[in-house]
């Protein structure tokens, strides 16, 4: 079957970043928003990561947002949802600041139009950890707009996270397309090449290389962005 749909990954991907440096900005950038209110610093990070955390195991019951608030109202009461614009103030805000730690790749951009402009469809599947206003900032950090994707996740519009296969089962459903019809591009192994189990397509994209469990990553077709829009060439032509 033809690729129709071409789903990116974020972080790491259209927008070159270290991940460890990137969420230690991003942890001393909220919590020094939040100390002021009575937040003790070392507790609310740890309580973001153990949200993160029942994010990811969200079985799909709860938007990944109505997961995260319930874990943090076990922890804190309902001060800290009664709390939320604080967040949601950090996020308006100052979130833009991290753009300083990331990386910028002008082929990112140059790809994503390249595709569109060739006739294929394209989403942001990144991990949906974070609300809409956090996605959209860091869409734009890479060149691109928000309204250049057709479907990009947040916490707030899909149940699911990766490396959950019914996240990219969902990201397809929603774009009203089967999974073979998609390639995903990313470069965590393990949250991206999952893909590949639903019967889509998939490229690991090596830039900032994400291995976790050390894999043979021959396995899977892999570069840089040109290497890419080879491979999608290629597909394209043994279809026809």
């Amino acid at each position: 079957m033809s690729i129709t749909t071409v789903l990116f990954d974020l972080d790491g991907t259209l927008l070159p970043m270290d991940m460890e440096v990137f969420m230690k900005a991003y942890f001393s950038g909220i919590a020094a928003k939040l100390a002021p209110q009575g937040y003790n610093p070392k507790q609310l990070v740890d309580t973001i990561w153990k949200g993160t955390g029942a994010m990811i195991q969200n079985t799909g019951e709860k938007t990944n947002e109505e997961v995260f608030w319930e874990y943090a109202i076990g922890v804190y009461g309902n001060r800290v949802f009664e709390d939320k614009h604080f967040f949601d103030t950090f996020y308006q805000e100052e979130f833009n600041g991290l753009k300083e730690v990331c990386g910028y790749n002008p082929a990112a951009a140059e790809t994503v139009r390249k595709l569109k402009a060739d006739g294929y469809r394209v989403a942001l599947a990144t991990n949906p950890f974070f609300p809409s206003l956090a996605t959209e900032w860091r869409i734009r950090w890479t060149g691109l707009k928000p309204e250049d994707f057709e479907l990009y996740t947040t916490y707030e519009n899909i149940n699911r996270c990766k490396p959950n296969p019914d996240y990219y089962r969902e990201v397809a459903k929603r774009m009203s397309v089967t999974p073979e019809e998609c390639l995903m591009m990313g470069n965590d192994v393990s949250d991206d090449m999952v893909a590949e189990q639903l019967g889509m397509k998939v490229f690991l994209l090596t830039d900032c290389l994400i291995n976790k469990d050390g894999e043979d990553i021959s396995k899977y077709p892999h570069g840089t962005f040109a290497d890419l829009l080879a491979y999608i060439e290629r597909l394209k032509n043994s279809n026809e």
